[in-house]
């Protein structure tokens, strides 16, 4: 089959590689029909390089049709149409019965003292063959694929692979009041996504931050109060800006979509960048004891949401060293959740969402549809913020 495999810092190919077969009982094999390329993909094009292995296969946010299964899926058979989340978890341990599907105690990568393995995600994550590829080996498939009816076009589901549900979860940590405010920083995926859910959900006033004229335009057409952070000479008058629009204390809650690879900070840039040219066997244990992730994002949102409200880390974040502001933090009494999504833990809530009305515009949501076969030059565009490009689906 073809898949996009990773090659080096900045390096994507495709490449022709092994089919995927039944391994265990609780195996599927799905047939790719659209994949999606992920802010986080972009976490290995660029930071994560230490990481990985030439030839890993990336992504991770499929849908496709089921071509054979394990003795031990009793609930799929050959031509279901589903989606399939991006963590990997069994369903039926003390995490997942607990509704944290991330932390699966089957599927935890402990000998990298992680949580539950992730499709196409480095080696901290198990090292899982990913998505973007024309067929993909599903372990744990008693519980992970989502069933979804035929007729309308993958774009109104497959969201539901990462898209949704992770912006989802953003909004619920955010625990915003009915009619209160949130601001979003960073409006690529998650981040435009993430305004449309605290819509719908009852936010009264949503503010979006941004620099790419684009994805400021998408937001502000769906009714988001937009902000260039272009247009300001600092952060601070940001933050003052949204300020005044909200009785001078800031927002009831941040939502933090940038995450690690926010502009700013020079020094953090540097040590990411001196750890992703080292040879692995070194640059892999200095980024495990001492990155350190580029914060600007992150101190906006602290600095931003006003005494007493709520930070949403949904940008990934992967620094062991992280210098944070803790007496603000503490001063403020400012509540903070994060974290991967807990995919199966949300989508029933949002699939009465994916009607003919399309309440969350999923439909549309793609600026870009390509070929497999183009997914370096896609990977390139969406790195570069160039072409419009938010958010595109592969399809093989």
């Amino acid at each position: 089959m073809r898949a996009v495999t990773w090659q080096g810092k900045r390096k994507i190919s495709v490449e022709s590689v092994p089919d995927p077969r039944i391994e265990e009982p609780t195996d599927a094999i799905i047939r790719i029909t659209s994949t999606g390329l992920c802010g986080s993909d972009l976490h290995l094009y660029e930071v994560l390089t230490p990481f990985m292995t030439p030839g890993d296969i990336l992504g991770h946010e499929p849908m496709g049709i089921v071509e054979e299964v394990g003795a031990g899926v009793p609930d799929l058979m050959a031509g279901d149409r589903v989606v399939v989340p991006f963590q990997i978890a069994c369903g039926n341990c003390w995490m997942c019965l607990n509704a944290l599907p991330t932390q699966c105690e089957t599927t935890q990568v402990h000998g990298e003292g992680m949580g539950a393995a992730l499709f196409g995600y480095t080696r901290l994550y198990g090292a899982v063959p990913g998505a973007q590829a024309e067929y993909l080996r599903v372990p744990q498939a008693q519980f992970g694929p989502i069933k979804v009816p035929e007729g309308p076009p993958d774009d109104r589901f497959v969201y539901l692979s990462d898209v949704l549900p992770t912006a989802w979860q953003a909004v619920a940590y955010a625990d915003i009041p009915v009619g209160g405010s949130v601001a979003v920083l960073g409006l690529g995926p998650i981040g435009d996504m993430a305004c449309r859910v605290a819509q719908v959900r009852g936010a009264g006033r949503v503010f979006g931050v941004d620099l790419v004229p684009e994805r400021l335009e998408r937001a502000r057409a769906r009714g988001v109060e937009t902000y260039d952070l272009k247009s300001f000479d600092s952060e601070k008058e940001l933050v003052a800006a949204i300020r005044d629009e909200t009785d001078g204390r800031g927002p009831d809650a941040v939502i933090d979509a940038v995450g690690t690879e926010a502009h700013g900070s020079a020094a953090a840039k540097l040590t990411q960048q001196a750890a992703a040219l080292l040879p692995r066997a070194i640059g892999a244990p200095l980024a495990e004891r001492f990155s350190v992730d580029r914060l600007a994002a992150l101190h906006t949102a602290i600095d931003l949401v006003r005494r007493g409200g709520t930070l949403s880390l949904v940008g990934v974040y992967g620094g062991m060293a992280d210098p944070l502001p803790m007496l603000t933090l503490f001063d403020k009494q400012l509540q903070i959740r994060m974290g991967q999504a807990n995919v199966r833990r949300w989508t029933d809530e949002i699939i009465p969402y994916l009607t003919d009305e399309d309440p969350l515009g999923v439909d549309d949501f793609a600026t870009h549809r390509v070929p497999l076969d183009d997914a370096p030059h896609a990977y390139e565009m969406f790195q570069r913020k160039r072409e419009g490009a938010v958010k595109v689906l592969m399809q093989p």
